[in-house]
C-alpha cells in the first residue's frame, strides 16, 4: 500500500488536517537559507518554530555533535556524562540568578510537563495558574496550560489550571491607554484572580516572559517584577517558560533578565542548541531542588540528558559567546527589524500595530486601524480565515518563511542574521503586505 504514497503522504503532520499539501520539500540549508529540492531558496524568517537561532548548519554547533557521536552516541539517564556536566554548567553559567540545577528533557512541552509537577509536589497544592494568551506545549498537563485556541479541542477541565489576563495594551481588557497603566491593572486582576481561586490551593503560575505564538507580546514595565512579587507573597512558584524567548531571542539571555528578577523555575527547549538535536529543561532554584533531597522526585524521561543534544547545547552556547550573538541580537532588533518594521507599517495600511524586540517581532493585521478590527476572527479557519491564507500563499511565492498565526505576522529570523539578509527579508515582506492590503 505504501508504495503507491508520496513521502509526504506517509507522515502524519502535526496541527494538520491529513489531506494533500502542497508545501516546499527543503534538501539543505546554510546560514539563513533553506534550498527546496527543485533548487528555490528561501529566506527563513521565522527560524522554523523560532528555534535555529544560530541558523542552519553552524559550523561549531555540527562540529561538536560530530564529536560526540564519534566518541558515545547515547546514554541513559542515570549515569553521568562529562558532556551532560558542562551543558549543565554553561546553561547555568547564563541564568538568572539562583538557578543552579538543570533537569533535561527532550523539549519544552516535556519541561512545563516536569515544572509544574515540581510545582505541585514542592508546595502539595493542586491548582495551576496560566494566561489565556499563551501557549505551553501538547501533552496533557501542558495543553490545559495554554491558553489560547489550540487548547480547546483538548480540554477536558480536569487539570486543575485556572486562566487569568495577561497584559495586552493594544487590545487591552483592562481599558489601560499606556503601558504602565496596563501594567498595574493587569497585576490587580491577577491578585484578584489569586484571591479568589484560594492562595492555598494555587501551587503555581506559569507566564511566557515575552509571549510567543499567541501574540508576542513583551511585558509593560513592571509587570514581571509584580509577579515576583504576588508569587512571594502567597507562596506560588512562579514558573518562567522560555521554551521561545531563552537564549537570545530577546537579545538578552533570558526574557526575565531586563526586569532584574529571578523565577523560581524556568522552562528551556528550542535555542538552547538551536533546535538541532531535541533537547529541553527546567532550571530549578535551590529550595525546590532540596524538596526532592530525601524523596525521589516522581519523574523522569529516557532521554534525558542526550549525549547528542547535550553535546549540540555546548557547541551553540560556546558560539553564541565567542560571536556576541546576545549583543548581535539587540542590535538587529534596535536598528534594523524595529525601525524597517515600522516603515513597512507606515506604508501598508493592513498593519494595526508593530511590537517585539531582539529577533522577536510582530506585525499584527487589522482591516480597519481605527476599530483595530482583526484582519480574521479569533480562531478562524476554512473560508473566515482566507485573508491570512493569502498572506502565507504570498509569503511563500516570494521565497520568504515567516510564522503566522491567528492574524498576525511574526518575523523572527536568526539571532545572527546579517544585514544584508535582513535587508532581503524586508523587502520581500513589504511584497507579502501588499498581499495583506489587497484584503481590505
Amino acid at each position: 500500500m505504501s508504495d503507491t504514497m508520496t513521502n509526504d503522504e506517509l507522515l502524519f503532520h502535526s496541527w494538520s488536517a491529513q489531506a494533500p499539501r502542497n508545501v516546499p520539500a527543503f534538501a539543505s540549508g546554510e546560514g539563513s537559507w533553506l534550498t527546496a529540492e527543485d533548487g528555490q531558496r528561501y529566506l527563513d524568517f521565522g527560524c522554523q518554530l523560532v528555534f535555529t537561532n544560530l541558523g542552519h548548519q553552524h559550523p561549531k554547533i555540527v562540529a561538536a555533535i560530530k564529536a560526540q557521536a564519534e566518541r558515545l552516541c547515547t546514554l541513559a539517564p542515570n549515569f553521568a556524562n562529562d558532556t551532560r556536566g558542562e551543558a549543565a554548567r554553561l546553561i547555568t553559567d547564563v541564568a538568572p540568578e539562583g538557578l543552579d540545577h538543570v533537569f533535561f528533557t527532550t523539549g519544552g512541552t516535556e519541561a512545563n510537563e516536569h515544572a509544574t509537577r515540581m510545582a505541585r509536589r514542592h508546595t502539595n497544592r493542586p491548582k495551576l495558574l496560566a494566561a489565556y494568551r499563551s501557549y505551553h506545549g501538547a501533552t496533557a498537563t501542558s495543553i490545559h496550560l495554554t491558553g489560547e485556541q489550540r487548547r480547546w479541542a483538548n480540554d477536558t477541565g480536569a487539570a486543575g489550571v485556572v486562566h487569568f489576563f495577561g497584559p495586552y495594551l493594544y487590545r487591552s481588557v483592562f481599558g489601560a491607554t499606556t503601558p504602565e497603566e496596563e501594567s498595574q491593572r493587569a497585576l490587580e486582576h491577577l491578585e484578584q484572580v489569586i484571591i479568589l481561586e484560594g492562595p492555598a490551593t494555587i501551587a503555581g503560575l506559569i507566564l511566557e516572559s515575552v509571549v510567543g505564538s499567541a501574540g508576542l507580546l513583551p511585558p509593560p514595565p513592571g509587570y514581571l517584577q509584580g509577579v515576583r512579587e504576588l508569587c512571594t507573597k502567597y507562596g506560588i512558584v512562579w514558573i518562567a517558560d522560555e521554551v521561545m524567548v531563552g537564549f537570545g531571542r530577546a537579545g538578552t539571555w533570558f526574557g526575565v533578565d531586563p526586569a532584574g528578577v529571578s523565577p523560581d523555575l524556568l522552562t528551556f527547549a528550542k535555542g538552547v542548541n538551536s533546535g538541532y538535536v531535541p533537547l529541553g529543561g527546567v532550571l530549578i532554584s535551590d529550595e525546590i531542588r532540596a524538596s526532592f533531597t530525601e524523596r525521589p522526585y516522581p519523574g523522569g524521561l529516557t532521554y534525558s540528558g542526550h549525549p547528542l543534544a547535550c553535546a549540540a547545547a555546548v557547541g551553540a552556547i560556546t558560539a553564541m559567546r565567542e560571536e556576541k550573538t546576545i549583543e548581535a541580537a539587540a542590535r538587529l532588533g534596535a536598528d534594523v527589524l524595529g525601525p524597517g518594521l515600522q516603515a513597512l507599517a507606515a506604508k501598508h495600511p493592513s498593519v494595526g500595530d508593530v511590537r517585539g524586540l531582539g529577533a522577536f517581532w510582530a506585525l499584527e493585521l487589522v482591516r480597519d486601524r481605527d476599530t483595530r478590527e482583526p484582519m480574521v476572527p479569533y480562531a478562524a479557519a476554512g473560508p473566515a480565515n482566507a485573508a491570512m491564507a493569502a498572506v502565507s500563499k504570498a509569503a511563500l511565492d516570494n521565497q520568504l518563511l515567516l510564522i503566522i498565526m491567528g492574524n498576525r505576522v511574526h518575523v523572527t529570523p536568526p539571532l545572527n542574521l546579517s544585514d544584508e539578509d535582513a535587508s532581503t527579508g524586508l523587502q520581500r515582506l513589504d511584497a507579502v503586505l501588499a498581499a495583506a492590503d489587497a484584503q481590505l
